[in-house]
């Protein structure tokens, strides 16, 4: 009996006491309402900050790398962006004695008459198939050769072929030009050598068949050992050890090349690829005047050529404003759908 009495007291004495019983009510509703309060509190998204406010704030960050920056803009702007305004004589039958604004407005009369002229398809074609055969056969040769100097092992020799290779590109166009038709003419080494081994008779540079194999032929000469530079860049990112284990793992210089210097390359390959298709419309036209002549017009006539002679011989100068507008226009869709592909099926873009 005594020992069931202090078995009740005990559990008595064990329950909390009226106090204790209302703290612990008080922390469960506290808790409770806290709980709640995250439930119920819409959090209210930061501010976003204006393009202007992140510019100022970016200037302050990266201030000297911004005047660096400045002469290019300002180059940019006065060269590239203000001639815009003169885009608008496109659209008019400009007169010099007038001035742009109150010449006659035609509307688009000149591009019109550039889609029905028999100049349209050959200008057109000219320019498409020089860029083309520049970008299947001139685009890969600057890879190539910065892949094979990159194995070259002796220091001496390699900086000596890459200063041979750089020459031809400080070499100005009118003097490459002149070299170029003091080779290919009648009297020429070269169409000498051609006429030997081919049986071709004549003037190499007279002939409208050869004209884009002699174009773009120099054109690789003239610009692949420049172009190779920032490949040569490129492969210096690439991890030495990466070839010590291939070699490791038997792999010959095949099979590194093939799995590791071209992945290591690939994202500057596919930025040179956009650019060079964006630009698969226009052509310089320095080097395709200076070699053409009415005997080849067939073959060399571009569309840069074109608008010189509109513009500057003929002096219509809303026609071939109109007609390098249509070239630029074009050159811009073909750079946005080279970016849009490449960003679709790859890892790298412009934008």
């Amino acid at each position: 009996m005594q020992e069931t009495t202090f078995c009740v007291l005990h559990a008595v004495s064990s329950f909390p006491t009226l106090t204790g019983r209302e703290s612990l009510q008080k922390k469960y509703k506290r808790r409770e309402y806290n709980i709640m309060q995250k439930m119920t509190t819409v959090s209210v998204p930061a501010k976003k900050s204006g393009f202007f406010q992140k510019l100022s704030k970016d200037f302050k960050q990266y201030k000297s790398l911004y005047l660096i920056l400045l002469p290019v803009l300002i180059y940019f702007i006065i060269f590239c962006y203000w001639p815009m305004n003169g885009v608008i004589i496109a659209f008019k039958k400009y007169k010099p004695r007038l001035g742009v604004m109150d010449s006659k407005w035609v509307g688009l009369e000149n591009f019109q008459q550039y889609f029905g002229s028999a100049f349209f398809k050959r200008t057109v074609s000219n320019t498409i198939l020089l860029n083309l055969y520049n970008l299947i056969f001139g685009f890969p040769v600057p890879i190539l050769f910065a892949i094979l100097l990159n194995e070259v092992q002796n220091k001496a020799y390699k900086k000596v072929i890459q200063s041979i290779t750089y020459l031809p590109h400080f070499v100005t166009t009118v003097i490459v030009a002149s070299m170029i038709i003091q080779f290919t003419n009648s009297e020429g080494f070269i169409t000498y050598l051609v006429n030997n081994l081919t049986g071709h008779s004549g003037s190499l540079i007279s002939d409208a068949s050869m004209f884009r194999r002699i174009f773009v032929i120099s054109g690789i000469w003239q610009s692949f050992g420049w172009n190779s530079i920032i490949y040569m860049a490129a492969l210096t990112g690439i991890n030495p050890d990466l070839y010590e284990a291939s070699y490791i793992d038997g792999a010959n210089k095949f099979r590194q090349i093939w799995h590791i210097t071209l992945p290591g390359i690939m994202p500057t390959i596919v930025i040179m690829l956009i650019l060079a298709c964006g630009s698969i419309m226009s052509l310089g036209w320095e080097k395709a005047f200076l070699l053409q002549s009415p005997l080849t017009y067939e073959t060399s006539d571009i569309i840069s050529t074109f608008v010189y002679r509109k513009g500057f011989k003929e002096q219509d100068y809303s026609y071939s404003t109109a007609v390098d507008l249509f070239n630029s226009v074009i050159n811009l869709l073909l750079l946005t759908l080279a970016n849009s592909f490449s960003k679709r099926f790859g890892e790298s873009s412009l934008w």
